[in-house]
């Protein structure tokens, strides 16, 4: 009979693969790392799926640590597919803050910032390590080129009160 540690690492790992879309119990395969006799050494053993299954295999520590083992195929495509979501994720708060300047051409602020952005990686060391603040960017930009950007001050300052009334 399995302990109540043992059946909390099952459920965890069964509630673990129900959150990532693995809902056949029988599809999942589970490794346990055991002890042996030599300290470098340790076994691997299949206690329940195949050696053939999809991945992620689960795989329970001699902790009692859950770890997931997939392929570096896998782990790679993991890798692209965060890079690209953190892309698309920083390009649609660069493109919500540059419509909340009111630019008078989009894609000309979107050139002059992503240029802008460029030339701060290029001043740094660190490409990685440049720290954003999209909002300053954009203001930044605004100060520096405001024809690109509508004007509502000067707008309503430049109108006549008879202009409101017509």
């Amino acid at each position: 009979m399995e302990n109540k540690n043992e059946i909390t690492v099952y459920d965890e790992i069964n509630r673990l693969s129900k959150k990532i879309g693995i809902e056949d119990e029988n599809s999942k395969t589970i490794l346990e790392v055991e002890l042996t006799d030599n300290p470098d050494i340790k076994s691997l053993n299949l206690k329940s799926g195949s050696w053939e299954a999809k991945e992620p295999w689960f795989v329970i520590d001699e902790k009692k640590n859950i770890h997931a083992l997939v392929s570096l195929d896998t782990l790679t495509k993991m890798v692209n597919n965060l890079k690209n979501l953190g892309q698309e994720n920083f390009e649609l708060r660069l493109e919500k803050t540059i419509w909340k300047h009111l630019p008078v051409d989009f894609g000309d602020v979107w050139v002059v910032a992503m240029d802008e952005i460029k030339n701060m990686a290029k001043a740094s060391q660190n490409a990685q390590a440049v720290k954003l603040d999209i909002e300053k960017l954009i203001a930044n930009i605004k100060k520096k080129h405001p024809s690109l950007f509508v004007d509502l001050k000067g707008l309503y300052n430049n109108m006549h009160p008879n202009d409101i009334l017509d």
